[in-house]
């Protein structure tokens, strides 16, 4: 089939107009394997369909697009920044816009691959063309790519920024257009996760236009739209930079967090859960949010109720925030953490074991492992051994296998297992009978299983 398509494309080559080959080669290519193409890349001379896409042809542009779509994902991305720069920089200026985007895509596929891009970066001319070629879209993809660019390295930055990419970016994240400000904001929060990034918007004040728009979303019916994105990218800010001096600059964004999680919007509710378990993923997170004293308590039982009464989807979100709140690296552990933790835990509700527990013997998998994923990321702490042992049946039901059923389960047990074995506490605290059963079970590992017994009984059948 391969050598059936190589042929077709040599046909198209030589035609002036190839429309019948054309159709053709777009059936053939529906029923070859991408991996058959990519054995064949090097015979792949895509330079003359490139061609037909600047005749004003409707059907003919249109087949070429379709082919190329699927030609291209034959070829490393490597190799179309060194071979098909002139035909990828023509298609950008293109007239019709499925071929602007089949380029914009080829383009982001470059820009993720870390040789590639550097094929790209070293070639200044070209770097400028491409920005300045994407420069007269509004189409999204066209925006997200300048944020893949920018986010490479300060220069490709600047060249963005110099161009007015960026900038006109920035308008419309605080422009009046809501749903734009929702596509734009995750766009940025992108260009945050790189140190120049973060530097570049503080200088421009962003941020702290971010935060004015955070203030004033009370007064904007329309705030449900944005007010997600705005919340995640502060959270994603903080555990970046450092969440003391965030949220001590921008103390607008915890108290919206603290705001959303007695919202009766599921939506504000998953954000503002997921927003506190990156805010406490370290040590000092979690300490900005112990400041908060009582009021961070009523929070954690309310994520403890929705823990046990939301959505199935809502469930795993708090039990994932939990889990990120109560671990504590062993040579991060203190006294005062540990306190901490510990008072933490006995504030999610009136018998949090009992709630754990009961929710990871649910029948779905998922609540299943996020459950089992809470135990684990507490199981090397001793107030948590002690409760875990104290808690009746359930040093048995860690030893028991038959409970998990598939795959994901057996290693979200493993993983406890794992946990409470490596503790240096844990031989003192469960006994050593009951230690030396979990090096056992470490040493079996996660999907052994017990051989049945086959003794003969005498004068059976």
């Amino acid at each position: 089939m391969a050598a059936q398509a190589l042929s077709l494309l040599r046909e198209v080559s030589r035609l002036e107009a190839p429309l019948e080959e054309l159709r053709a080669l777009q059936s053939v290519l529906q029923s070859v394997p991408l991996s058959e193409l990519r054995e064949q890349a090097a015979e792949l001379r895509l330079g003359p369909l490139f061609s037909l896409l600047n005749e004003n042809h409707r059907e003919q542009t249109t087949l070429c697009v379709s082919i190329l779509e699927r030609l291209l994902q034959a070829l490393e991305p490597v190799h179309m920044a060194r071979n098909l720069r002139v035909d990828l920089q023509r298609g950008l200026t293109h007239p019709n816009d499925s071929v602007k985007i089949l380029t914009l895509s080829q383009v982001g596929r470059i820009v993720e691959n870390s040789d590639a891009v550097t094929e790209i970066l070293n070639n200044a001319e070209l770097l400028r063309q491409i920005v300045y070629c994407i420069g007269g879209e509004n189409l999204s993809v066209a925006k997200a790519l300048i944020v893949e660019i920018s986010s490479v390295s300060p220069e490709s930055l600047n060249y963005c920024t110099t161009s007015g990419l960026v900038t006109q970016l920035l308008r419309e994240l605080t422009g009046e257009d809501v749903l734009v400000r929702a596509t734009c904001i995750e766009m940025v929060t992108s260009l945050a996760y790189t140190h120049h990034g973060r530097q570049y918007l503080a200088q421009e004040g962003v941020i702290d236009q971010i935060s004015n728009i955070i203030v004033g979303a009370d007064s904007d019916p329309f705030s449900s739209f944005y007010l997600p994105g705005f919340v995640k990218f502060f959270g994603n800010l903080a555990i970046m930079d450092s969440p003391q001096q965030i949220c001590e600059r921008y103390p607008v964004f915890v108290e919206k967090v603290f705001e959303m999680t007695e919202s009766q919007d599921p939506t504000m509710i998953g954000v503002a859960v997921d927003t506190i378990g990156i805010l406490g993923s370290n040590v000092e997170g979690k300490q900005v949010l112990q400041k908060t004293g009582t009021r961070f308590e009523r929070l954690l039982m309310r994520i403890g109720y929705q823990a046990k009464n939301a959505s199935t989807e809502l469930k795993i979100r708090c039990l994932d925030a939990i889990s990120s709140l109560f671990y504590l690296p062993a040579e991060q552990q203190t006294d005062d953490l540990l306190r901490m933790t510990e008072s933490w835990f006995s504030s999610l509700s009136r018998d949090p074991m009992e709630l754990f527990r009961g929710i990871s013997t649910q029948p779905f998998f998922e609540l299943h492992c996020a459950a089992l994923k809470v135990f684990t990321a507490i199981a090397n702490q001793p107030w948590a051994q002690k409760l875990m042992f104290n808690s009746p049946g359930f040093v048995e039901y860690v030893m028991d296998r038959s409970v998990e059923r598939d795959r994901a389960s057996k290693d979200a047990k493993y993983e406890l297992v794992k946990a409470l074995a490596n503790s240096k506490t844990i031989a003192e605290i469960f006994g050593n009978p009951n230690y030396l059963r979990l090096r056992t079970y470490l040493s079996e590992g996660p999907y052994y299983v017990k051989p049945i017994s086959t003794t003969a009984v005498e004068g059976a059948e």
